[in-house]
């Protein structure tokens, strides 16, 4: 009985706000500020953690949400803003609907592909909104848009934001990073080369559209599986996703071209101004250094790695016993990185200062909330972790599902996704529960820990937030509840698939 209470009493924080954010309609930070204060209480009366250690454990997690995740958010959404204010992003749009006038492959290249990129550079419901728009522009139903780029956007999230989700993750639960992406991708694999044949078939309205392009189709899930796999195991978390989406989309393109439309699934399409490689190269020019900055700093080049990485800091906040090391890598981190690549690029774009300074500012407005959210998330995060409270979870939950648990561990990714909508807040919330669920059950802390994305997927393809912001995209607002009936059957059977395929690999692999 002590058992259950603790573990009601534990799962406080996360259930004040499901409360918070479901029932009273509060902003995602006003309730992860409540969520905070319910941990900061419940640390002090019930787990009876002293007051300077409860107040260091939540400025630990703060300082760790504001260096490198905020620096990493802030930059690649000031990087996108700066390439929409230049119109570099227009020219990006103009060539992806360039290519072809099948409509099925169009969902194939702006939804899975360009949504695939844009997740792994900027993240934040830039995927969902942007493919969205463009579908629309290009002809296809609101609705129909949102439920294609929520279906795609789910798989690409845990290394959205060149990673932040997966380097936070594993950070947090002290797990090596190109370890734990590679097992994540591992375990995202086959639903990655699922998405692409069923938002085809979701255009076609029946498997029957699969016919004279199931060899594309297919194609253009393995060229992003395969190259995202190798960069997560060589490289880590930050270019997995963006590597494997501009494989797939420069697969899917080369196909497509040659591929003559279907007079049953062709739209018309006007042609825009001539496009040119100077002008490709330099629309893209930001994203192109993003690219070469971060794989050239990456563990791939260990001479230049080796030497920028001694530009770090590491102090311990916590004040209590066993604390964690708190590292700042003041170089070589991806905020870094971006930003240089986003300044250079603009400068190519040939923005001004002016066009500089407005954009970062705007970006700092609008990402407020972000920010917040953040630091609020993980100051609760570390106030459990510390205090007791994620232990008394775990024990709780491995007692009652014992050796299944990991059939469970997606819903919690899920959850956490599906509530905050955010791949990064569900894994600070649950990645220390899947942790010592590993290490209680004696499985293997990554693929267990790993789990958590997993369910990721699925909640962020149901989280309200996604839904929201794929409708504000094409001015649909207020069709919410018709939306998610549409996308529902698809999260539920997702969420099972992962949660049968998570018990059978922990049988094989873990």
């Amino acid at each position: 009985m002590m058992n259950f209470l603790l573990f009601l009493l534990g799962l406080g924080p996360i259930l004040w706000l499901i409360v918070a954010l479901t029932v009273l309609k509060w902003p995602t930070w006003k309730a992860a500020c409540g969520s905070m204060v319910v941990a900061f209480i419940f640390a002090l009366l019930i787990w009876k953690l002293p007051l300077m250690e409860t107040l260091t454990a939540g400025l630990e997690g703060i300082l760790m949400a504001l260096w490198p995740i905020v620096v990493v958010i802030i930059a690649a959404v000031f990087t996108y803003n700066l390439t929409v204010r230049t119109g570099a992003m227009d020219i990006i749009k103009q060539m992806m609907t360039s290519v072809t006038s099948d409509k099925r492959l169009l969902v194939l290249l702006v939804a899975w592909c360009f949504g695939g990129f844009m997740e792994g550079m900027a993240g934040f419901g830039t995927a969902i909104a942007i493919p969205a728009s463009m579908l629309v522009g290009l002809g296809f139903s609101p609705l129909f848009s949102c439920l294609v780029c929520l279906m795609s956007n789910g798989v690409p999230t845990p290394f959205g934001s060149i990673g932040i989700p997966t380097v936070t993750l594993a950070n947090l639960v002290g797990l090596e990073n190109t370890h734990l992406s590679f097992t994540t991708t591992l375990q995202m694999a086959p639903f990655m080369l699922l998405v692409p044949f069923l938002i085809v078939i979701v255009t076609g309205k029946g498997i029957k559209a699969l016919k004279g392009i199931w060899p594309i189709v297919l194609m253009s899930g393995l060229s992003f599986v395969l190259p995202q796999m190798a960069i997560a195991y060589f490289v880590g978390a930050e270019l997995a996703v963006v590597v494997g989406s501009i494989c797939s989309l420069a697969v899917t393109v080369l196909m497509s071209i040659k591929k003559k439309p279907d007079p049953q699934y062709e739209m018309h399409i006007e042609k825009g101004e001539t496009l040119t490689l100077k002008k490709a190269l330099v629309a893209w020019s930001p994203f192109i250094f993003i690219f070469i900055f971060l794989l050239s700093t990456s563990k791939l080049l260990p001479p230049i790695n080796n030497y920028l990485e001694q530009f770090s800091s590491t102090v311990y906040v916590y004040s209590g016993e066993n604390p964690n090391a708190l590292t700042f890598t003041w170089v070589n981190t991806a905020g870094v990185w971006i930003f240089l690549s986003g300044i250079i690029g603009g400068l190519i774009q040939k923005a001004n200062f002016a066009t500089f300074k407005s954009v970062f500012v705007a970006t700092i407005k609008q990402m407020v909330p972000t920010i917040l959210t953040m630091c609020f998330v993980l100051a609760c995060a570390k106030i459990m972790g510390y205090s007791g409270m994620i232990g008394s979870i775990s024990a709780f939950a491995i007692m009652v599902a014992g050796s299944f648990y990991p059939f469970f561990a997606p819903w919690l990714g899920c959850l956490g996704t599906f509530v905050t909508g955010s791949g990064t807040s569900s894994g600070v919330l649950f990645g220390a529960v899947q942790m010592n669920a590993a290490e209680a059950l004696k499985l293997d802390p990554y693929w267990i820990v790993a789990l958590n994305s997993l369910g990721v997927a699925a909640g962020k393809m149901l989280s309200p937030q996604s839904i929201a912001i794929a409708l504000g995209a094409v001015d649909g607002n207020g069709q919410d509840s018709k939306l998610l009936s549409m996308i529902l059957p698809y999260g539920a059977a997702f969420l099972l698939l992962m949660s049968i395929f998570a018990y059978v690999g922990t049988l094989f692999l873990a």
